[in-house]
Parts: C-alpha cells; structure tokens; sequence
C-alpha cells in the first residue's frame, strides 16, 4: 500500500462511521470501474470504426479517393 493512500485511511478512522462507509463504498465502485477499464482496454478492438479505416486505406491504395479539405463536399 503507497503512503498516501495509508494516510487517507488514516484520516478516513476519525471520520463517523456513515462517512466511513461512504468513502468505502466510492473507493470500492472506483476500484470496480478501473478493473474493468482496465480490461476493456487490454482487448484487443475490432470495431466498425477499424473496419472503415481499413476500406479507406484500401480506397486510397486504389487510387479511388481524392485529396480534400474538411470544408470541402
């Protein structure tokens, strides 16, 4: 455990226990919320997004796209 979060549960021990059980409860969900960001991020992605980057890389190569400014119809 770092330093610092020893002395939030340091401070968090003077606290009445309805607040304690809040902070715990926060702390917890945060916790839950990281792991699973975590592993959301650690897989590997294969989006529609990935797949139209990929047909446009495949249009380009092809010579089927034209140079454009975003303004531009």
């Amino acid at each position: 455990m770092t330093d610092l979060l020893l002395e939030a549960f340091k401070k968090a021990q003077n606290l009445p226990d309805r607040l304690q059980d809040e902070l715990a409860q926060q702390l917890l969900e945060d916790i839950e919320n990281e792991l699973k960001w975590q592993q959301t991020l650690s897989q590997e992605q294969n989006s529609s997004l990935d797949n139209l980057a990929r047909q446009a890389l495949q249009d380009s190569d092809r010579g089927q796209t034209k140079v454009m400014g975003f303004d531009e119809l």
